[in-house]
């Protein structure tokens, strides 16, 4: 004699009704996954002082000093110091402060216990991505409010053409801080990102402020300096295709090698 819940299964049913259980248990889809975690992410890393002191207080402190005092010489300093200081703050965003972030998250195993818990390695990748496009629309909003009020205009095309500069800026560095934040020991990333964020932020404001440089020409291999010298073309209104093409080189060249190299834990 068969059992009632043998024919039921046999005939497709479900043993229990839809609705029996509240919330019924499932996995999430991917899309609830990745607003999550990049909440997350976003949260932390705004909460985070030295993150904010990298990415918000140091580059609106070089605004404001730099357009108020005559260390640039021509008629509006604005014009390449408002480019410098959203720059400065792209390369924290996304370099700096997501090597660091991500070092931490493996030398503590942080990574390891979110993949423990069923969410996909591209959520946390992509989480991180939305936590730094987070923050680059707060010191879009912050530097650009500072900047206005210091007396800054462009074109409505310069500001376009300088937005989406900053984004391929923005998301060449995050992939050269997940490649190093990846690979690289706590205690190494801790040192060098700090060490390389100088190099490059020194080597940005030489090739843009100095009138016997040019930025066109070998320096702007350098990220840095590829960045902050677009975003000063593009807010005069003339899309910078050099730097864009050096910058999504970097973009391709870092993404590949965080995609093969990168390790959830840290090497012992």
């Amino acid at each position: 004699m068969s059992k009632p819940f043998e024919n039921s299964a046999l005939h497709g049913s479900s043993r229990f009704p839809a609705g029996t259980f509240t919330p019924a248990p499932k996995r999430a889809t991917p899309a609830k996954m990745l607003a999550a975690q990049g909440k997350m992410e976003s949260l932390l890393f705004l909460r985070h002082g030295e993150q904010q002191l990298l990415s918000i207080i140091i580059p609106l402190v070089a605004l404001i000093v730099l357009a108020n005092f005559d260390f640039i010489p021509g008629e509006n300093s604005l014009d390449k110091t408002f480019p410098f200081a959203l720059a400065t703050a792209a390369m924290s965003a996304g370099f700096t402060g997501q090597a660091i972030s991500l070092a931490f998250d493996r030398r503590y195993g942080a990574l390891k216990r979110t993949g423990a818990s069923g969410v996909p390695a591209w959520t946390i990748i992509f989480g991180k991505v939305i936590a730094v496009i987070a923050v680059t629309i707060v010191q879009i909003i912050i530097l650009g409010v500072t900047a206005l009020l210091l007396g800054w205009s462009a074109p409505v095309g310069g500001v376009l053409f300088g937005i989406v500069t900053l984004f391929v800026g923005v998301s060449s560095f995050t992939a050269l801080g997940m490649l190093m934040g990846g690979t690289l020991s706590s205690e190494l990333v801790l040192a060098l990102a700090n060490l390389i964020w100088i190099v490059l932020s020194g080597l940005a404001a030489w090739a843009v402020f100095s009138p016997s440089v040019n930025a066109e020409g070998v320096l702007s291999i350098i990220p840095s300096v590829a960045l902050s010298q677009g975003m000063v073309d593009a807010f005069n209104g003339e899309l910078p295709w050099l730097q864009l093409g050096i910058l999504v080189g970097w973009l391709i060249i870092t993404g590949v090698a965080a995609n093969k190299l990168f390790n959830f834990s840290a090497s012992r």
